[in-house]
């Protein structure tokens, strides 16, 4: 049987044999858990994505969403869904069930929500957006906040949103307009109007709980002066219950290439005087608080790219299998050959191993990313502690902007692959494709997280962090080197890799010179060529444990999987780096041409 939304057989290769999720077993935290749990976990989410949640993909995108007198009524198919996903509780898995959740691995809600998510992804938003409010509830809210607020929020009850954007001030937070003032209760009354705000009204909650970034009057101005609150769409008595509407007001809806069911608002807060708010913390530490609930954001984002990479592969493979056109190459002067399935075709195989390698390396890399998560919560040591704290730092922006675009980059390539078809609405990859476009800009954009790896998280704890990465990376290098046949590909890994450290370097230094526009010209060209190295490092740490596994004599059920992991390794390493490696050079060269142009010579006048 066909596998759709993700492969399952490849996610059990992530989870258990690369990233030997079964140790978490042996600590404290996750002992009375075991794999047979965390296997039927995966199952029902499987289960429960393919049956209630895929079905209402294609719909919802055609009937997209009503917007009439500040009230957002989303597809009639969501409903049903929405409520399963509340009452079969798959909003917090990693949570403390003290507050709503099921206490999991990172790694464990990661897999699951490759099905949950991937179903359907505007619909699953929803009810997931205000797990990272719900975050920043627990750390910086006052017992008051977190008994009124926390549990609905974690359980998906309560919607949740994200109010940073207005009409000045996208990139440029600090340029915020929107102001806060105190008062005698010790709520504060917000004033002003914010854009771009995902699922910022719609009729699947009761209520809806805004992250709020202000300015309280008097405060500096920038981005040291802002502070963040929350503000509930319908004020929350001191008992729990819902008062009277908080002057929140949703003032219109976009119209968007994709995610048609994903309201996308502009609201108004305090128009007519009443909106009130919690701080959350300190005053004027708005943009610290909010990067808590920004960088689980980011990393969704990251992993909304692979999610809809991994369904368009699958839905490109079984095309390609099941299309016929044209006859085998080897049979052309035969006018009565017959056609054969266009994967026997040298031109789509090559699209489709593109795809593979793109979305094994993808979901490896997300499943690190998950399990140094899981190993930071467990650490034994501070220098253990500090060691998973570096890499998920470092590793965040790339997650975001190299699985958005390759994310991206695969369902195009999925398109490919259908021919004409895929253009048509008659089939699912040119809505995975329009979908998952949103990935590479909101959240901050490509060019933001290149900014971000380049001005912070290169240099982090005097570069030493980054060191730490490559000497993982080297780890990988070193077992492959024992795996017969791999040497070769391991070689070619090593040398981009110190051709990577070469290239961070001379960025580094150039970022703190006087030609440091140019270095930041060159910022996202970087973070491909370290993505790539990423995916490489990835591939060929599958291709290890694949070839050890061959060697070992193999179940014959998963012989064709394992020598399909040596395949990836081998056309992403033999095709994709010397391309990265190029990049690099082309970094090195330092061409100032992008700043040094003046803006008249770009044309258009």
């Amino acid at each position: 049987m066909a596998q759709v939304i993700a492969d399952r057989r490849d996610i059990e290769f992530t989870l258990y044999e690369q990233m030997e999720t079964e140790a978490l077993l042996d600590g404290e935290k996750y002992a009375d858990m075991n794999r047979k749990m965390f296997d039927m976990i995966i199952s029902e989410a499987r289960s429960f994505a393919i049956k209630e949640l895929l079905p209402t993909y294609a719909e919802g995108d055609k009937i997209g969403l009503t917007f009439e007198k500040g009230q957002v009524k989303v597809p009639e198919c969501f409903h049903r869904p929405h409520k399963l996903i509340i009452e079969n509780e798959w909003t917090s898995l990693t949570e403390n069930p003290e507050v709503g959740g099921q206490g999991l691995p990172h790694i464990i809600d990661l897999a699951a929500s490759e099905y949950i998510v991937g179903g359907n992804y505007a619909l699953m938003n929803y009810a997931r957006m205000g797990h990272g409010t719900g975050k920043m509830v627990e750390l910086f809210g006052t017992e008051e906040v977190k008994n009124l607020f926390l549990e609905k929020l974690y359980t998906g009850v309560w919607g949740g949103t994200m109010l940073l954007t207005e009409s000045n001030a996208g990139s440029d937070v600090g340029a915020l307009t929107t102001s806060a003032e105190k008062n005698p209760d010790g709520t504060y009354s917000i004033k002003g109007d914010k854009i771009f705000i995902t699922n910022g009204e719609h009729d699947l909650a009761d209520n809806i709980i805004h992250p709020v970034l202000a300015r309280i009057d008097g405060a500096p101005a920038g981005t040291k002066g802002i502070s963040i609150f929350l503000v509930p769409k319908i004020w929350v008595n001191a008992d729990g219950s819902l008062g009277e509407p908080n002057d929140v007001v949703c003032t219109g809806i976009e119209e968007k290439m994709g995610i048609h069911a994903s309201a996308t608002c502009s609201i108004s807060l305090g128009s007519k005087g009443g909106c009130r708010g919690f701080l959350l913390g300190e005053e004027n530490q708005g943009m610290r608080i909010m990067f808590h609930m920004m960088n689980e954001a980011r990393l969704g984002v990251g992993f909304q790219g692979f999610n809809h990479a991994t369904t368009a592969y699958l839905y490109a493979v079984n095309y390609a299998r099941e299309r016929l056109q044209g006859r085998d190459m080897d049979n052309l002067a035969d006018k009565d050959a017959p056609q054969v399935p266009i994967i026997r075709h040298p031109d789509v195989r090559r699209m489709l191993l593109w795809m593979k390698s793109h979305v094994e390396g993808m979901r490896s890399f997300v499943y690190y990313v998950g399990s140094c998560f899981d190993r930071l919560e467990n650490a034994a040591s501070e220098e253990e502690r500090g060691l998973y704290q570096g890499l998920t730092d470092l590793l965040t922006p790339l997650v975001k902007a190299y699985c958005a675009q390759r994310g991206f980059d695969v369902c195009i390539q999925a398109m490919q692959v259908y021919g004409g078809y895929g253009y048509t609405r008659e089939y699912p990859v040119e809505q995975l494709a329009r979908d998952c476009k949103i990935a590479s800009i909101y959240e901050g954009t490509d060019g933001i997280q290149a900014m971000d790896l380049l001005g912070r998280k290169l240099g982090m704890d005097e570069g030493k962090v980054f060191m730490s990465f490559m000497g993982e990376v080297q780890k990988a290098i070193a077992r492959a080197r024992k795996a017969r046949g791999l040497g070769p590909l391991a070689d070619k890994l090593e040398k981009a890799l110190n051709r990577l450290g070469e290239t961070a370097l001379h960025l580094g230094e150039k970022g703190v010179s006087a030609e440091f526009k140019t270095a930041f010209a060159h910022a996202f060209p970087f973070l491909e060529a370290m993505g790539d190295v990423i995916m490489a490092w990835m591939l060929l740490w599958r291709a290890s444990i694949a070839a050890e596994k061959l060697n070992n004599g193999a179940k014959k059920k998963d012989v064709n999987f394992y020598e399909g992991q040596l395949k990836s390794a081998e056309f992403f390493i033999q095709t994709v780096i010397p391309v990265a490696c190029g990049k690099m050079d082309a970094i090195m060269e330092s061409s100032n041409a992008a700043v040094a142009i003046s803006e008249a010579s770009f044309g258009g006048l």
